[in-house]
């Protein structure tokens, strides 16, 4: 019996851990079993009841009355709708829409409109567009002005009637008809208003877009109800896409019913008796501050909590005003950002100190990525060497050049950087000045910025006047901002595309290939392409042409093709000249071309398919962007496979090749934009015709034109190999490439130690 009590005190102590968890369990199940079984039988009392169905409740949506959740329940479901078309109807193509986003009924977020007037648009409205214009989405200004003369930068609405309330409304009619149907918030203020922008766009997106909302500083009508508010209009008011909809038919009721002097009042009046709907000052926990400035104010001796608070400030009497304002306000906000790194910073040591790593995982600098790890010696970043005057890793691969430009900026803000960030360690018992840079180091990390290795030369002054000459290393890093979607005009692919094919003798023997491949992928598969030969004669051979003509053979390949394809016709240009300038030879082919036509500049080693010619109609925009594609050459086979069976282009594409950085042959661009920068040429050299010779139709553009040059490794070009002749007469730099081209394309640096190690090995056998 003793034995048998130890081995049950035994049994009970070992499951006395497990207890809550079997307790919790069974009363779990037995919850779970009652509840179904009280479920099941309220189910039997309703199928067995007798009579029709209750009718729901008055005013219920027939979906609540159902058990589903009705148009107010926050538990929305998917509903899906069965496609049906009736057979009988004839097909209608469906024309879908240019975005996606409109497509699905998104919105853009904010829209501004600012007043302004005869005596302040060159003046206060100017300034607005100065200081927070770039950072509302979408800003445009309304005057009642007839053909008033629009500043630089800005988008102006004349109406034509200078009368405040025909202004506003006028105002309200055009935001309606144009914008409408875009914003989800329309912010209106006047050019005497400065309003922070970062604060009004945080504002919108805190509120809900399903009520109808008229926020703005409230006032009291005078001697009306002192229930109603208007908003008043020198701080600016809000109002969401819902209340526009609504307000827009009784427009014309309110400017024919409503009498105001103030249009502020005459629109809170419009929306008062009509919609009922009152100005407030705050909405979902959302306060709209407002300051209001007295005369003689000092902004920057400004340090009340109500004037840091505010978004929108008003009445701002000049410029000069305007201009201090968004000063004093972007220090503010800069001060609360710095707090804000300050405090993350904080939190992240805190919170790292818990993690297995321990303090030893933060990163330098907190909050900043961790440097990239590469995984082999292929994937190491390189450093850049650099000093103060130079620079020994130069775009064009020389070993030295010369610190200018962007460069030259970067270097010297780095260095007054790391002198001050010294400077504010160190003080007051230090003084750092620098005396020189020793060494410079930087990198470019894809995954955290810019980094900076500095030795300096510096002198450290005590507060007693004694100085010391000492190196010290400093590291800095330039870490990569919040990225920025560029805008973009809209492009299609089906834009046809006008190749510009330039030969000469040498090229010849590539010719059948370059027209077999054109044929293939364009002329096959009906592609939007035309193609255009630009014969290039020798002066001897021109003379001769009558009995021998150089070129007959490809003239009789273009015959075959036009029997062939009979809607195609291929035309040719002859040009006689000893040095064939790429400048020249387009300024022949631009003149016989329509302003709107897109060229794609070929060389005969290019292989045309479709892929390549729809990324040419989309990377090129017209006034706005050419493209230069980098092609990809293969190497010279002889090296690479010395004698081996050649690899599969399935499964080895794009490996036993390079991309040709020192080709600019290709090209693709517009005929309009070619002319304007070739227009600014023209005026720039005059009549020196012999500097044409020594550039390029890249070079017109990058001097002579304000487009975005895309420059852009291009996958679809691929080049077998072939050794180019370079001639000699072209300037020393396009010289200097051809044969960089010539010789970076023989193979790579594995293969040609190859060739040699076997090279050397037969020599000495």
């Amino acid at each position: 019996a003793v034995a048998a009590a130890m081995r049950l005190g035994a049994f009970l102590s070992a499951l006395r851990p497990a207890l809550p968890l079997l307790l919790g369990l069974s009363l779990g199940c037995s919850l779970s079993l009652l509840r179904a079984s009280w479920s099941h039988s309220a189910a039997e009392e309703r199928c067995l009841a007798p009579g029709p169905p209750a009718p729901p409740a008055r005013g219920a949506a027939p979906e609540a009355a159902e058990g589903r959740p009705g148009p107010g329940h926050e538990d929305f479901r998917p509903r899906i709708v069965p496609y049906y078309r009736d057979p009988n109807k004839p097909y209608k193509k469906v024309l879908r829409t240019r975005y996606i986003q409109t497509e699905l009924g998104f919105h853009e977020r904010l829209f501004v409109a600012v007043l302004t007037s005869k005596a302040t648009l060159n003046t206060l409205a100017v300034a607005v567009n100065k200081t927070v214009a770039h950072h509302f989405p979408r800003l445009l200004y309304f005057t009642g002005l007839r053909s008033a003369k629009v500043p630089h930068g800005m988008v102006l609405v004349a109406h034509g009637d200078e009368r405040p309330i025909w202004l506003m409304y006028e105002t309200m009619n055009y935001i309606h008809q144009h914008f409408g149907s875009d914003y989800d918030w329309f912010y209106i203020m006047q050019d005497d208003t400065y309003a922070q922008a970062e604060q009004v766009k945080a504002l919108v997106t805190h509120l809900s877009i399903n009520q109808d909302v008229y926020l703005g500083r409230a006032e009291e009508f005078i001697g009306g109800d002192e229930q109603a508010r208007y908003c008043h209009g020198g701080f600016g008011y809000l109002l969401s896409r819902s209340l526009l909809l609504k307000l827009h038919p009784h427009l014309d009721s309110c400017r024919n019913e409503i009498l105001s002097v103030r249009p502020d009042e005459w629109l809170g009046r419009c929306i008062i008796d009509f919609l009922g709907i009152t100005c407030v000052s705050q909405l979902q926990g959302q306060h709209y501050h407002t300051y209001e400035l007295a005369k003689n104010t000092e902004p920057e001796k400004e340090e009340e909590e109500e004037f840091q608070a505010a978004l929108a400030v008003h009445p701002v009497s000049d410029m000069t005003l305007m201009y201090r304002l968004h000063k004093q306000f972007s220090r503010i906000q800069l001060d609360r950002v710095y707090q804000e790194i300050q405090d993350l910073q904080m939190q992240i040591r805190n919170l790292t100190a818990l993690t297995p790593a321990g303090e030893a995982g933060v990163t330098w600098p907190v909050g900043i990525n961790a440097p990239f790890l590469p995984k082999s010696r292929f994937e190491v970043i390189s450093w850049d060497y650099f000093t103060e005057q130079h620079l020994f890793s130069c775009p064009d691969g020389s070993p030295k050049c010369e610190l200018s430009g962007a460069s030259k900026a970067d270097v010297s803000e780095i260095i007054e950087s790391a002198v001050e960030q010294l400077n504010r360690r160190y003080q007051p018992l230090l003084r750092f000045s620098k005396r020189q840079l020793l060494n410079g180091y930087r990198r470019f990390d894809p995954t955290r910025g810019m980094e900076y290795t500095l030795d300096l030369l510096l002198e450290a002054a005590t507060q007693k006047g004694h100085s010391h000459v000492l190196a010290k290393r400093v590291s800095l890093v330039r870490p990569l901002s919040k990225v920025e979607i560029i805008p973009m005009p809209y492009v299609t692919e089906a834009t046809r595309v006008q190749l510009v094919l330039p030969l000469t003798v040498q090229d010849l023997d590539f010719v059948a290939n370059f027209l077999d491949m054109f044929a293939m992928n364009t002329l096959d598969t009906h592609d939007n392409a035309l193609l255009t030969l630009l014969f290039i004669y020798h002066p001897y051979d021109a003379q001769r042409v009558g009995q021998v003509d150089v070129f007959a053979g490809v003239k009789a390949m273009v015959g075959e093709l036009e029997k062939r394809y009979a809607e195609v016709k291929i035309p040719w240009i002859s040009v006689k000249t000893e040095v064939p300038s790429q400048v020249k030879l387009m300024d022949i082919v631009s003149k016989k071309h329509p302003v709107d036509t897109l060229f794609f500049l070929a060389s005969v080693w290019t292989e045309i398919n479709m892929e390549f010619l729809n990324r040419c109609r989309m990377n090129t925009i017209s006034n706005w962007q050419v493209f230069f594609p980098v092609h990809f050459q293969e190497f010279n086979p002889a090296l690479v496979y010395r004698g081996e069976q050649t690899a599969s282009s399935n499964t080895d594409f794009l490996r036993d090749g390079h991309f040709d950085r020192h080709s600019f042959a290709e090209a693709c661009f517009y005929n309009s934009d070619y002319m304007t920068a070739r227009t600014k040429l023209a005026a720039d050299i005059l009549d020196r015709d012999e500097v044409l010779e020594s550039m390029e139709v890249f070079d017109v553009f990058l001097h002579y034109s304000g487009l975005h040059l895309f420059r852009a490794v291009e996958p679809g070009l691929v080049q077998k190999y072939t050794l180019r002749s370079c001639n000699p007469r072209l300037s020393e730099e396009l010289y200097h490439r051809c044969v960089l081209s010539n010789l970076e394309g023989l193979a790579s640096r594995s293969h040609l130690a190859m060739a040699l190690f076997e090279q050397e090995q037969a020599n000495s056998t």
